[in-house]
Protein backbone atom coordinates (compact mmCIF):
# COMPACT_ATOMS: atom_id res chain seq x y z
CA UNK A 1 0.00 0.00 0.00
CA UNK A 2 2.96 2.52 0.83
CA UNK A 3 4.04 2.35 -2.55
CA UNK A 4 0.99 2.87 -4.24
CA UNK A 5 1.02 6.13 -1.93
CA UNK A 6 4.47 6.97 -3.14
CA UNK A 7 3.16 7.40 -6.78
CA UNK A 8 -0.12 8.94 -5.83
CA UNK A 9 1.52 11.35 -3.82
CA UNK A 10 3.65 11.94 -7.02
CA UNK A 11 0.86 12.45 -9.27
CA UNK A 12 -0.81 14.74 -6.75
CA UNK A 13 2.50 17.30 -6.91
CA UNK A 14 2.39 16.83 -10.46
CA UNK A 15 -1.14 17.65 -11.25
CA UNK A 16 -1.51 20.69 -8.55
CA UNK A 17 1.66 22.26 -10.64
CA UNK A 18 0.00 22.17 -13.62
CA UNK A 19 -2.99 24.25 -11.94
CA UNK A 20 -2.02 25.96 -8.57
CA UNK A 21 1.10 28.01 -9.51
CA UNK A 22 -0.88 29.72 -12.55
CA UNK A 23 -3.40 30.09 -10.72
CA UNK A 24 -1.14 31.87 -8.06
CA UNK A 25 0.55 34.19 -10.54
CA UNK A 26 -2.98 35.30 -11.97
CA UNK A 27 -4.16 36.61 -8.83
CA UNK A 28 -1.20 38.21 -8.67
CA UNK A 29 -0.93 39.57 -12.03
CA UNK A 30 -2.67 42.52 -13.14
CA UNK A 31 -3.29 41.17 -16.89
CA UNK A 32 -3.87 37.49 -16.83
CA UNK A 33 -3.03 35.56 -19.77
CA UNK A 34 -1.94 32.19 -20.93
CA UNK A 35 -1.06 31.69 -24.69
CA UNK A 36 -3.11 29.31 -26.94
CA UNK A 37 -0.60 26.65 -26.93
CA UNK A 38 0.08 26.78 -22.96
CA UNK A 39 -4.34 26.40 -22.39
CA UNK A 40 -3.86 23.08 -24.25
CA UNK A 41 -0.79 21.52 -22.78
CA UNK A 42 -2.12 22.35 -19.13
CA UNK A 43 -5.79 20.77 -20.15
CA UNK A 44 -4.17 18.04 -21.58
CA UNK A 45 -1.88 17.54 -18.43
CA UNK A 46 -4.80 18.32 -16.45
CA UNK A 47 -7.00 15.36 -18.43
CA UNK A 48 -3.92 12.87 -17.77
CA UNK A 49 -3.14 13.06 -14.87
CA UNK A 50 -6.74 13.20 -13.58
CA UNK A 51 -7.22 10.23 -15.48
CA UNK A 52 -4.23 8.68 -14.14
CA UNK A 53 -5.47 8.95 -10.33
CA UNK A 54 -8.73 7.27 -11.42
CA UNK A 55 -7.25 4.18 -12.49
CA UNK A 56 -4.39 4.27 -9.90
CA UNK A 57 -7.05 4.86 -7.12
CA UNK A 58 -8.91 1.90 -8.71
CA UNK A 59 -5.88 -0.21 -8.42
CA UNK A 60 -5.21 0.98 -4.73
CA UNK A 61 -9.02 -0.50 -4.13
CA UNK A 62 -7.69 -3.63 -6.20
CA UNK A 63 -5.05 -4.05 -3.74
CA UNK A 64 -6.95 -3.52 0.06
CA UNK A 65 -9.56 -6.39 -1.67
CA UNK A 66 -6.32 -8.91 -2.09
CA UNK A 67 -5.21 -7.94 1.51
CA UNK A 68 -8.39 -8.02 3.44
CA UNK A 69 -10.25 -10.87 1.44
CA UNK A 70 -6.96 -12.89 0.18
CA UNK A 71 -4.49 -12.29 3.06
CA UNK A 72 -2.88 -15.76 2.46
CA UNK A 73 -2.54 -15.53 -1.45
CA UNK A 74 -1.45 -11.73 -1.07
CA UNK A 75 2.12 -12.33 -1.22
CA UNK A 76 1.81 -14.20 -4.51
CA UNK A 77 -0.46 -12.15 -5.95
CA UNK A 78 0.79 -8.42 -5.24
CA UNK A 79 4.20 -9.24 -6.14
CA UNK A 80 6.59 -6.76 -7.35
CA UNK A 81 6.19 -7.45 -10.91
CA UNK A 82 2.44 -7.33 -10.35
CA UNK A 83 2.48 -3.95 -8.47
CA UNK A 84 5.01 -2.37 -11.25
CA UNK A 85 2.49 -3.83 -14.18
CA UNK A 86 -0.23 -2.20 -12.71
CA UNK A 87 1.56 1.36 -12.24
CA UNK A 88 3.17 1.40 -14.98
CA UNK A 89 -0.24 0.64 -16.74
CA UNK A 90 -2.06 3.27 -14.81
CA UNK A 91 0.49 5.76 -16.18
CA UNK A 92 0.62 4.64 -19.60
CA UNK A 93 -3.60 4.06 -19.82
CA UNK A 94 -3.92 8.01 -18.40
CA UNK A 95 -1.17 9.24 -20.84
CA UNK A 96 -3.36 8.22 -23.67
CA UNK A 97 -6.57 9.24 -22.10
CA UNK A 98 -5.68 12.56 -22.37
CA UNK A 99 -5.17 13.03 -26.18
CA UNK A 100 -8.55 12.60 -27.81
CA UNK A 101 -10.20 14.83 -26.05
CA UNK A 102 -7.38 17.78 -26.15
CA UNK A 103 -7.60 17.30 -29.51
CA UNK A 104 -10.70 17.75 -30.60
CA UNK A 105 -10.87 20.97 -27.77
CA UNK A 106 -7.58 21.98 -29.98
CA UNK A 107 -9.67 22.06 -33.42
CA UNK A 108 -12.50 24.15 -32.46
CA UNK A 109 -12.49 27.77 -33.61
CA UNK A 110 -12.26 30.82 -30.59
CA UNK A 111 -13.15 33.74 -33.20
CA UNK A 112 -13.47 36.46 -29.94
CA UNK A 113 -12.06 38.59 -27.61
CA UNK A 114 -10.82 34.92 -26.01
CA UNK A 115 -11.95 35.51 -21.90
CA UNK A 116 -11.77 32.40 -20.03
CA UNK A 117 -14.38 32.22 -16.97
CA UNK A 118 -12.04 29.94 -14.76
CA UNK A 119 -9.27 30.26 -13.02
CA UNK A 120 -7.39 27.27 -15.61
CA UNK A 121 -8.33 25.91 -18.76
CA UNK A 122 -10.89 23.30 -17.87
CA UNK A 123 -13.17 21.35 -20.96
CA UNK A 124 -16.45 23.41 -19.79
CA UNK A 125 -15.38 26.96 -20.35
CA UNK A 126 -13.65 26.44 -23.27
CA UNK A 127 -16.40 24.43 -25.25
CA UNK A 128 -18.76 27.61 -23.94
CA UNK A 129 -16.06 29.93 -25.52
CA UNK A 130 -15.74 28.24 -28.49
CA UNK A 131 -17.72 30.08 -31.77
CA UNK A 132 -18.01 25.95 -33.65
CA UNK A 133 -19.90 23.97 -33.27
CA UNK A 134 -19.13 21.67 -30.20
CA UNK A 135 -21.79 18.93 -30.22
CA UNK A 136 -19.54 16.59 -31.53
CA UNK A 137 -16.74 17.72 -29.40
CA UNK A 138 -19.07 17.51 -26.30
CA UNK A 139 -20.59 13.59 -27.45
CA UNK A 140 -17.09 12.33 -27.58
CA UNK A 141 -15.62 13.97 -24.07
CA UNK A 142 -19.04 12.65 -22.61
CA UNK A 143 -18.00 8.79 -23.84
CA UNK A 144 -14.70 9.39 -22.33
CA UNK A 145 -15.16 10.37 -19.27
CA UNK A 146 -17.74 7.76 -18.87
CA UNK A 147 -16.04 4.89 -19.94
CA UNK A 148 -13.01 6.36 -17.77
CA UNK A 149 -14.70 7.68 -14.85
CA UNK A 150 -17.33 4.52 -14.49
CA UNK A 151 -15.61 2.07 -15.48
CA UNK A 152 -12.88 2.76 -12.51
CA UNK A 153 -15.77 3.81 -10.28
CA UNK A 154 -17.18 0.01 -11.02
CA UNK A 155 -13.98 -1.87 -9.83
CA UNK A 156 -13.21 0.34 -6.84
CA UNK A 157 -17.02 -0.44 -5.88
CA UNK A 158 -17.32 -3.57 -6.23
CA UNK A 159 -13.67 -4.15 -4.44
CA UNK A 160 -15.13 -2.36 -1.44
CA UNK A 161 -18.57 -4.08 -1.83
CA UNK A 162 -16.62 -7.38 -1.17
CA UNK A 163 -14.03 -5.97 1.33
CA UNK A 164 -17.45 -4.94 3.48
CA UNK A 165 -19.01 -8.71 3.06
CA UNK A 166 -15.39 -10.09 4.48
CA UNK A 167 -15.22 -7.89 7.03
CA UNK A 168 -19.29 -8.39 8.22
CA UNK A 169 -18.11 -12.08 8.21
CA UNK A 170 -15.43 -11.55 10.80
CA UNK A 171 -16.51 -12.70 14.75
CA UNK A 172 -14.77 -10.12 16.87
CA UNK A 173 -16.12 -6.09 17.24
CA UNK A 174 -12.32 -5.07 16.98
CA UNK A 175 -10.91 -7.55 14.11
CA UNK A 176 -14.27 -5.81 12.19
CA UNK A 177 -12.89 -2.05 13.30
CA UNK A 178 -8.60 -2.84 12.55
CA UNK A 179 -9.66 -4.06 9.17
CA UNK A 180 -12.11 -1.36 7.99
CA UNK A 181 -9.30 0.89 9.07
CA UNK A 182 -6.94 -0.40 6.98
CA UNK A 183 -9.31 0.50 3.88
CA UNK A 184 -10.93 3.68 5.33
CA UNK A 185 -8.66 6.21 4.03
CA UNK A 186 -8.74 5.18 1.09
CA UNK A 187 -12.54 4.99 0.58
CA UNK A 188 -12.51 8.67 2.31
CA UNK A 189 -10.06 9.36 -0.85
CA UNK A 190 -12.26 7.58 -3.41
CA UNK A 191 -15.50 9.36 -2.35
CA UNK A 192 -14.85 12.75 -2.28
CA UNK A 193 -12.35 12.72 -5.74
CA UNK A 194 -14.91 10.43 -7.47
CA UNK A 195 -17.94 12.42 -6.36
CA UNK A 196 -17.07 15.93 -8.00
CA UNK A 197 -15.12 14.39 -11.13
CA UNK A 198 -18.62 12.70 -11.93
CA UNK A 199 -20.68 15.83 -11.08
CA UNK A 200 -18.55 17.08 -13.34
CA UNK A 201 -18.02 15.30 -16.69
CA UNK A 202 -20.37 12.30 -16.68
CA UNK A 203 -23.07 14.66 -18.01
CA UNK A 204 -24.46 15.33 -21.87
CA UNK A 205 -23.93 18.74 -21.81
CA UNK A 206 -21.91 21.38 -20.06
CA UNK A 207 -23.97 24.10 -18.89
CA UNK A 208 -23.08 24.05 -15.42
CA UNK A 209 -22.81 27.88 -13.84
CA UNK A 210 -19.67 29.72 -13.91
CA UNK A 211 -19.58 29.76 -10.92
CA UNK A 212 -20.49 26.65 -9.36
CA UNK A 213 -18.32 24.79 -12.24
CA UNK A 214 -15.03 26.92 -10.68
CA UNK A 215 -16.80 25.57 -6.89
CA UNK A 216 -16.52 22.03 -7.77
CA UNK A 217 -13.11 22.42 -9.80
CA UNK A 218 -11.91 23.61 -6.49
CA UNK A 219 -12.63 20.18 -4.83
CA UNK A 220 -10.66 18.16 -6.92
CA UNK A 221 -7.75 20.26 -8.04
CA UNK A 222 -7.20 21.79 -4.78
CA UNK A 223 -8.65 20.69 -1.83
CA UNK A 224 -9.00 16.65 -2.17
CA UNK A 225 -4.76 16.80 -3.04
CA UNK A 226 -4.38 18.80 -0.16
CA UNK A 227 -6.42 16.43 2.05
CA UNK A 228 -5.17 13.32 0.99
CA UNK A 229 -1.58 13.48 2.75
CA UNK A 230 -3.48 14.67 5.83
CA UNK A 231 -6.20 12.06 5.20
CA UNK A 232 -3.87 8.83 5.00
CA UNK A 233 -1.32 10.41 7.47
CA UNK A 234 -3.98 10.40 10.21
CA UNK A 235 -5.34 7.21 9.78
CA UNK A 236 -1.63 5.66 10.49
CA UNK A 237 -0.31 4.72 13.97
CA UNK A 238 3.25 5.36 13.35
CA UNK A 239 2.78 8.79 11.68
CA UNK A 240 0.20 9.67 14.92
CA UNK A 241 3.46 8.19 17.45
CA UNK A 242 5.95 10.44 15.76
CA UNK A 243 3.50 13.37 15.97
CA UNK A 244 3.12 12.65 19.68
CA UNK A 245 6.62 12.59 20.15
CA UNK A 246 7.61 15.64 17.90
CA UNK A 247 4.49 17.66 20.14
CA UNK A 248 6.05 16.18 22.99
CA UNK A 249 9.40 17.22 22.51
CA UNK A 250 8.57 20.80 21.66
CA UNK A 251 6.34 21.16 24.48
CA UNK A 252 9.43 20.36 26.94
CA UNK A 253 11.66 22.12 25.25
CA UNK A 254 9.63 25.51 25.62
CA UNK A 255 8.52 24.50 29.35
CA UNK A 256 12.95 24.39 30.45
Amino acid sequence: MYKFLKNLSFLEVCYTTTIVPKMLANLLAKRKTISFSGCMAQLYYFISLGATECYLLAVMAYDRYLAVCEPLHYGVAMTAESYTRLVVGSWVTGVFTGFLPCLMVSRLHFCSYNLIDHFFCDISPLLKLSCSDTTVTEIVIFIVSLLVLSSCFLLTLVSYLLIILSILKIPSASGKRITFSTCSSHLMVVTIYYGTMISMYVRPTYNLSSELNKAVSVLYTVVTPLLNPVIYSLRNKAFKKALEKIVLRHHRLHSS
